[in-house]
């Protein structure tokens, strides 16, 4: 296939993440003509580049397009829809389900898949409950990616610390705050690939003994990108060494969270499981970061899928998923006109 990578670049940034550069060259390596396509806050440098190129699929790995970064997100995925150029991951909808995790957490409560209560705090409005708050409570921005918006502060005990970290949250981010009941335990990343037939990888956990003691266990902005400081040394993320009955529980509780927020082609789910063994879903990550060494790829090979062949898997996925929807679109017009014609 003729196949686009598109990536957004930032104002400051040269080249695209390596995560892009090595999704190409994955392609490139399973035999596919590949080019990465960047683009910035221009409209008409993501039409005219797809036009130029003429790609058979977009392999979509923007994370943000403009000031409005899900409405950004949201409204690259419709240029493509309205261009009618098949991609990877999920369209507006889908998109605009998964970015509000307070949306995310009423979907999963209506499939009965256990998450932590939480409220949030827009703004400019009052504060929804979803759920009897009990402390501590991890406030975190309502629609941000990435851990931006986590860190050790990100924990509060009292009614006063959850407050300033709302309003740090509302005046940092320009982002509603979510709070929601710190769930303490072991924390797993299942990935999951496919449509209608699922498959999930073994369960990777997150190792937190190299931080210092009383640090909190969780995978902030340091954890993950900041190369200098003692948690980005201090956690690693392994394959799990578990029994059997808890794989086989966090991988359908995984696969459940996955279609209740209608993910397309791939994703990971991030979940914590309690000293008592109950499996809570924290976050529902569509379309994940693809780095070679990340979670989600590192939990492919574990499961026998090398890079190169994960990355053509989600091409393929993506190609049969839109054949599909081609058919259903046809089927419905056809339908449409036969009303139309028996009046």
């Amino acid at each position: 296939m003729e196949i686009t990578v598109l990536a957004y670049l930032e104002p400051d940034d040269k080249e695209p993440d390596i995560a892009v550069r090595q999704v190409a060259a994955g392609l490139a390596e399973r035999g596919h003509k590949t080019s990465i396509l960047t683009i910035r806050h221009d409209l008409n440098e993501l039409i005219e580049g797809l036009k130029q190129r003429k790609p058979q699929l977009v392999f979509n790995l923007v994370e943000s397009f403009g000031d409005d970064i899900m409405g950004g997100v949201i409204g690259v995925a419709g240029v493509l829809d309205l261009l009618q150029i098949p991609y990877t991951g999920g369209g507006p909808g889908e998109i605009f389900l998964q970015e509000d995790k307070a949306l995310t957490k009423k979907l999963l409560a209506f499939e009965g898949i256990r998450y932590p209560d939480f409220a949030t705090f827009p703004a400019d409005a009052n504060f929804e409950t979803g759920g009897n708050l009990r402390m501590p409570l991890f406030v975190k921005p309502l629609r941000m990616d990435a851990s931006i918006g986590i860190d050790e502060k990100s924990l509060v005990r009292n009614t006063q610390q959850m407050m300033e970290r709302v309003l740090y949250i509302q005046r940092t981010f320009g982002d509603a705050a979510l709070a929601e009941e710190y769930i303490e335990g072991r924390e797993f990343y299942v990935g999951v690939m496919g449509n209608g037939e699922l498959v999930a990888f073994p369960p990777i956990e997150m190792d937190f003994s190299g931080l210092k003691e009383g640090s909190l266990k969780v995978m902030d902005s340091s954890a993950k990108f900041d190369e200098k400081s003692d948690r980005f040394h201090g956690t690693k993320a392994v394959i799990a060494m578990i029994e059997p009955e808890l794989k086989a529980k966090l991988q359908k509780a995984s696969i459940d969270a996955y279609r209740a927020l209608r993910v397309c082609d791939y994703g990971r789910v991030d979940l914590r499981l309690t000293e008592t063994g109950e499996v809570y879903v924290i976050e529902v990550n569509a379309s994940c970061y693809l780095e070679e060494q990340s979670e989600f790829a590192t939990a492919a090979g574990g499961h026998g899928i090398p890079y190169p062949e994960l990355v053509e898997r989600i091409a393929e996925l993506a190609v049969e998923r839109w054949k599909h929807r081609s058919r259903a679109q046809k089927r419905r017009k056809k339908a449409r006109t036969a009303a139309a014609a028996t009046g």
